[in-house]
């Protein structure tokens, strides 16, 4: 029965009834839906959250479903957004929770349009994590940050206004570039991080912070070894975030390229200066036959000269098959011209497609 749906955690003292009349309340953006952010979405969605926002830019393939738990061997074959495909699960898995699954790039503006109690951190990106970093520094939202690779992982839960930032860490923590395309992964690295942050998360949402860890956590599952690190002394004074001047670096624009390698996985995404709003039926009409892999309403999956291109209504796009970044902008400004219809507002649906 549904009134019985959060019985076992209401019976857990700690929350309770009034705790879990406080998660009810509550708002959750994750950013990333990959192996971090379904799993965390998941327990939050199931713990009874009262709205999960879920941001993410990538689509499921079919090395995600290893361990990217919400995801389905369909989401993979017609190659549906993440944050779409989450959205749609976890609807079914409680309707009682809102849900709002946004395909695309996290920003400044995204995330300043929304009020959240809590940013989870579930990307692979360290300049996205420096913005969430300096947007909740800047809005005094806690944030809790989680990584992993192979069987290691590594987490800590950011508080307003108490001990370093993210960018005061930046010399300590391991952001050499290594990914799990390069370095594979093991699913219960996955659920080791993502139960550390969903705990925190549950302890922030139901008012018990006096239960919180304070120390840097890392962990390796094949090596069998644990560590706990306190980092109070790490805050810097002069850190553009957190130091007594803060200028927020990563909010405007001082971080992040147009055009970026991904790491390990051959291929260069490309997003416009400026948000698009393509008519993705039209593109395709627009294609020569032969050229369409598959399509769906929020991307088209298109063969190019020996390369993949996955376009997606924003104007983003992933050129599969090159680290090229010129070259990747040259078959992208082939199909998209953003320059052109910059100036012509009315259009937008149409003109921007070449």
């Amino acid at each position: 029965m549904k009134s019985e749906r959060y019985s076992r955690q209401i019976l857990f003292a700690p929350i309770g009834e009034r705790g879990q009349e406080a998660l009810g309340e509550k708002h959750v953006i994750v950013i990333g839906a990959g192996a971090l952010g379904s799993s965390v979405a998941d327990m939050l969605a199931r713990s009874g959250v009262g709205k999960l926002t879920i941001i993410d830019r990538d689509y499921v393939e079919w090395s995600n479903l290893q361990r990217q738990q919400l995801y389905t061997e369909h989401d993979a074959e017609t190659s549906l957004p993440k944050a779409a495909a989450a959205e749609r699960r976890l609807k079914k898995v409680n309707s009682q929770v809102e849900i709002d699954g946004r395909v695309g790039e996290v920003t400044p503006g995204m995330l300043s349009s929304m009020k959240a109690d809590l940013l989870i951190d579930a990307t692979d990106n360290f300049n996205v994590r420096l913005l969430v970093n300096d947007h909740a520094r800047m809005r005094s939202i806690p944030w809790i940050f989680g990584a992993c690779l192979g069987s290691y992982g590594i987490t800590h839960t950011f508080l307003p206004d108490e001990g370093p930032c993210l960018r005061c860490l930046q010399d300590v923590l391991p952001v050499n570039g290594d990914s799990c395309e390069t370095q594979g992964i093991i699913s219960p690295a996955v659920t080791m991080v993502t139960s550390y942050q969903t705990a925190e998360a549950l302890k922030i949402l139901t008012g018990a912070k006096g239960s919180l860890r304070k120390t840097l956590l890392s962990f390796d599952l094949w090596e069998n070894s644990r560590s706990e690190v306190n980092i109070d002394s790490l805050r810097k004074k002069d850190c553009p975030t957190c130091g007594t001047n803060p200028s927020f670096p990563a909010l405007n624009g001082t971080t992040g390229v147009k055009a970026s390698v991904l790491c390990g996985r051959d291929a260069v995404h490309i997003r416009p200066s400026i948000p698009l709003s393509l008519h993705l039926e039209s593109f395709t009409d627009r294609m020569k036959e032969g050229h369409i892999i598959g399509a769906n309403r929020y991307l088209v999956n298109l063969s190019v000269v020996g390369y993949r291109m996955v376009v997606f209504s924003d104007g983003r796009a992933l050129i599969h098959g090159t680290s090229n970044i010129p070259l990747a902008k040259a078959l992208y400004s082939k199909y998209i011209d953003e320059q052109e219809c910059e100036q012509d507002e009315k259009s937008i649906d149409h003109c921007r497609i070449r």
